[in-house]
């Protein structure tokens, strides 16, 4: 089986997370509904829990302190959608080209995903990784792109990848 990282789940405490994301923890989950049918069910105010939930904290709070402790959250798809999967994906690994696929690729989902459903606080936060990551990108003509995709999502385009 294909190793697809090391997932976190709300049944955890919050401060279990913080430390957990430090030892390799590629995925974490937030905002999350237990229940069989759980997100229609929660409109309905049922109780369908499967098991308990440590934390609760809401999705941009995570997000907040995720980007606090230096972390970029990412919600890239584009190696699924590209077909760069298996023996593609990892030449790209292999080689350390992957960098100038996945940061561009993670700072432009959350970009996304701020102007999207943030608020004032995630974009400020937000932008100030976003940028001071940018400039940590050694390619330059993949630092150029990116920075015209940043202004691309600012002006209301979607799904942009590299």
């Amino acid at each position: 089986m294909p190793y697809t990282g090391i997932i976190m789940s709300t049944r955890e405490s919050a401060e279990m997370r913080r430390q957990a994301i430090n030892f390799g923890v590629s995925q974490i989950s937030a905002g999350s509904c237990t229940g069989i049918g759980g997100y229609k069910e929660e409109e309905q105010e049922k109780n369908t829990m499967q098991f308990e939930i440590s934390d609760d904290r809401k999705p941009l709070d995570v997000l907040k302190e995720l980007i606090k402790e230096g972390h970029i959250p990412s919600y890239c798809t584009a190696c699924y959608r590209q077909g760069r999967t298996g023996d593609r994906f990892m030449s790209l690994a292999k080689t350390g080209n992957i960098q100038n696929v996945c940061t561009p690729n993670a700072l432009m989902t959350l970009l996304e995903y701020i102007l999207d459903y943030g608020d004032e606080e995630l974009y400020g936060l937000g932008m100030k990784l976003i940028e001071g990551e940018t400039e940590n990108i050694g390619r330059e003509d993949v630092r150029d792109l990116l920075k015209r995709n940043i202004e691309r999502l600012k002006l209301g385009e979607r799904d942009l990848f590299v």
